[in-house]
């Protein structure tokens, strides 16, 4: 009997290639460079289920390991960020309430992260979901976190800790906390999932950025745009992705997360993908986006690659 090999590799035969490639690509990265100043994004996205704190906690972890000093900023009541991070956020813990209500330091109840040295980690309890209704009466309500946040900035600065990166993990909606980061931050990052209604409400979130810019910060820019949750043997997801790249052209990262059993058990062990699974396809595509953002600030040429 002739068995006839098929010309065209399996799906799973083709994943495997791209692991191997990936993980090559990404042993070569020793570090990433520093930005000349710090980079504040904002990880939005009203849906829920896109890849928001899974997104803040890895590509921070990412930096971390390659060197770059980091701050998190953990705006959901949830409180997910700070657990993934081994924080502690229980209801009580000085964290972002006291920030933003109550007009605390962030230098006075930032956490540092164990996993990480070079991260810190301003914190969020229960607390927090109280906080949109106390802001509408406050003076300055929209502009609180951005203050707090260029303070401790400086602060850090002068005492010789510059921090390469701010990241601020946003609720899944688009009320107070989240105008708050949109005004505090530079760079807005759009984690979204490859399914079917991914798209869906990704419009009004374009417009509240768009109306933040006008009105409130004219220096916010969506920089980047993460695909998540990528399961390239399905029609499905390489669909939602080629519409993405379609529409939003270089904004979209070149890696995509694939879906990935590791990612999802990580948070359970309080890490990280990166420190839970280095070797993972998830640990090895965050790590490859967070060199692609951090080039995008300093581009290199084709010999330095």
């Amino acid at each position: 009997m002739t068995v006839v090999y098929p010309d065209e590799p399996t799906p799973l035969a083709r994943a495997a290639e791209e692991h191997v490639s990936l993980a090559r690509k990404v042993q070569s990265i020793t570090s990433l460079p520093r930005p000349e100043q710090t980079r504040i994004f904002v990880v939005a996205n009203q849906k829920g289920g896109v890849g928001k704190t899974t997104t803040t906690v890895n590509l921070a972890a990412a930096m971390a390991v390659k060197g770059l000093r980091i701050l998190v900023i953990d705006l959901d009541p949830q409180g997910n960020t700070s657990t993934a991070l081994d924080i502690e956020h229980s209801e009580g813990t000085p964290g972002v309430y006291e920030v933003l209500v109550e007009g605390e330091s962030i230098g006075s109840v930032i956490q540092p992260c164990e996993a990480h040295e070079s991260i810190s980690v301003l914190p969020a309890s229960i607390d927090l979901a109280g906080a949109e209704i106390e802001l509408v009466s406050l003076v300055a309500r929209e502009t609180r976190l951005d203050k707090a946040v260029q303070s401790y900035l400086i602060e850090s600065e002068r005492a010789g800790d510059r921090f390469d990166y701010v990241f601020i993990d946003c609720p899944p909606s688009l009320g107070l906390l989240t105008v708050n980061a949109l005004v505090a931050g530079r760079e807005v990052i759009i984690p979204i999932q490859c399914e079917y209604y991914a798209l869906e409400g990704l419009g009004q979130l374009l417009r509240n950025i768009e109306l933040v810019k006008a009105h409130l910060n004219p220096r916010l820019e969506v920089s980047t745009i993460l695909l998540t949750m990528y399961d390239g043997r399905t029609n499905l997801s390489s669909g939602v992705a080629q519409e993405v790249r379609r529409h939003f052209g270089d904004t979209v990262l070149k890696t995509a997360v694939p879906r990935s059993v590791r990612i999802s058990e990580a948070p359970s062990y309080q890490q990280s993908v990166v420190t839970y699974d280095p070797s993972s396809s998830g640990a090895l595509s965050y790590i490859e986006a967070a060199r692609e953002i951090a080039e995008a600030a300093t581009p290199l040429t084709e010999a330095a690659r």
